[in-house]
This record gives structure tokens, C-alpha cells and sequence, in this order.
């Protein structure tokens, strides 16, 4: 008894417990503190929106209402998303130049680091769709083929065969889709602005805009080939074809009575 009550700790012993002890401490705090990372995102988001909100307060709100509400003229902005805002002021059409049957395209008033947090402070107000990233509409990922298909179904009646736009009722009109950033073309199918109608992922999933946007760039671009010559404005085979019936049948026709005019004149002389 004697020499179990003389035994002595090792001096080591209290120094492996208290690092013990700071390791436990260090990893519950690692465990349940946040990510610095996330930490600056949180922060830099924030920003964003605060700044997002003085641009609106200026430049939007005498139309949409001082919170994104709507007024008499200007449309309710919650729930937009973040592509409608990059849509609507990347391509200059918001803020509006005058009221109209259809908001006319013009240069933006905007930088993009400036859309980038009116986007921010407008999804905040209520969840959308949101802007695309560049991976989702680059042409380069979609099937030229497959995007033919799909716009003749669902887009040309409006847009014209090849995207060169068409008129519609009131005055209003399926603008040209010739220049048009991809991203911008992405996001009018998400969002579905003015009068065209919407193509959420559910009705119309990513690969799919994403092989629209690679025929357009195949077929109206300043590097398009056309193998048919003449295009008669792309408005595709109906007419076409009744201009080729009846400019032929017209031309058939001036020949034959040019050669009959010329067969009586010489059977008279």
C-alpha cells in the first residue's frame, strides 16, 4: 500500500492531457463554427443587395414601387428571378424609354457589375429563375441538329425560320434573335418576357435551350453559311416555294408569249 500511495504522475502526463483537451476544443470549434469562406460570401452577397437596392431605389422604383411591389406603371418584381433583371437591363430594355406596345431594345444604361446587384437585391425579394451560368449556354455544348427541330416547333412561327423575327398583333412584334448574346437568349426562355411564353426546365429542359442557342449560332451569324444562295428573308419552304411558282410560272409565261408574238410577226411578213 505503502508503494501504490507513493507512485507519482509521470511530468508528462498533465501536458498530454492539456492537448488533449485543446484538440477536443479545436475540433468542436472547427465542427460547428461556419466556413470562413462562406463567412465572405454571406458578406459579399449582402453587399450586393444593399447595393442593389440603392440602384433600384434611383433608377426603378418610381415604376415597380419603392419595394419591387409594382404600380400602375410598372409591373410586380417579386419573383422575378435574377435572369429577368440581367435579361431586361443587360439588353438595355429596362430601365423603359417610353410606354408602348412592346418595350424596345436599346443600349444598357448599366455595367454589368451594376446589373449583377440589381439582379442580387431583386432576387432577394422573392425566389425565380435564376441568371445562367456560362457552361449552361454555350453553344458549343448544344446539338445544331436537335436545336433546328425544336425551334421550328416551338419558336419560328414568331421568331421566323432562322431568327430573324416577325410581326404580331397591336402593333407588337418577335424581335430578331441575329447579335443576340446566348445568355440573353437563355434567359428570354426562361423567363418568357413581354409576349413571348416561358420555357422553365420543366417544360423545356437545360440541353435542350442549350441546342436552340447552337442552331441560332450556327444558322444567323456573320459566319452562317448559305448554301441555298438568295434566302427570300428566311421565311422557310412555303414561301419560298410560292415565290419560286409564281416568279417561274410568271417568267414561263412572258417567254411563251414573247415566242408567239415572234412566230405570228414572221408568219405575216
Amino acid at each position: 500500500m505503502k508503494k501504490l500511495s507513493a507512485r507519482r504522475r509521470h511530468p508528462l502526463a498533465a501536458l498530454v492531457v492539456l492537448l488533449f483537451a485543446l484538440a477536443v476544443t479545436g475540433g468542436l470549434y472547427a465542427a460547428l463554427s461556419p466556413a470562413p469562406k462562406a463567412q465572405a460570401d454571406d458578406s459579399s452577397q449582402s453587399i450586393a443587395i444593399t447595393e442593389g437596392q440603392r440602384l433600384f431605389s434611383v433608377g426603378c422604383a418610381s415604376c415597380h414601387g419603392a419595394h419591387g411591389q409594382g404600380s400602375s406603371d410598372g409591373p410586380s418584381l417579386v419573383g422575378v428571378g435574377s435572369a429577368a433583371v440581367d435579361f431586361q437591363v443587360g439588353s438595355g430594355r429596362m430601365p423603359a424609354q417610353q410606354p408602348g406596345p412592346q418595350v424596345q431594345k436599346k443600349p444598357k444604361q448599366y455595367t454589368q457589375k451594376e446589373i449583377d446587384q440589381l439582379a442580387a437585391y431583386i432576387a432577394s425579394l422573392g425566389p425565380g429563375p435564376v441568371a445562367p451560368t456560362t457552361d449552361q449556354y454555350d453553344p458549343a455544348g448544344g446539338d445544331v441538329a436537335k436545336g433546328g427541330q425544336l425551334f421550328r416547333t416551338n419558336c419560328a412561327q414568331c421568331h421566323n425560320f432562322v431568327g430573324r423575327g416577325g410581326a404580331l398583333t397591336d402593333g407588337k412584334y418577335a424581335p430578331t434573335l441575329k447579335g443576340v448574346e446566348p445568355k440573353h437568349i437563355y434567359e428570354a426562355m426562361q423567363t418568357g418576357p413581354q409576349n413571348m411564353p416561358s420555357f422553365p426546365d420543366t417544360t423545356m429542359p437545360q440541353q435542350q435551350k442549350q441546342d436552340i442557342i447552337a442552331y441560332l449560332n450556327e444558322v444567323d451569324t456573320a459566319q452562317s453559311k448559305n448554301p441555298g444562295g438568295f434566302t427570300l428573308g428566311g421565311f422557310g419552304p412555303v414561301p419560298e416555294g410560292l415565290f419560286a411558282y409564281v416568279f417561274g410560272l410568271g417568267t414561263l409565261i412572258a417567254i411563251a408569249a414573247w415566242i408567239a408574238a415572234r412566230t405570228t410577226k414572221a408568219k405575216k411578213s
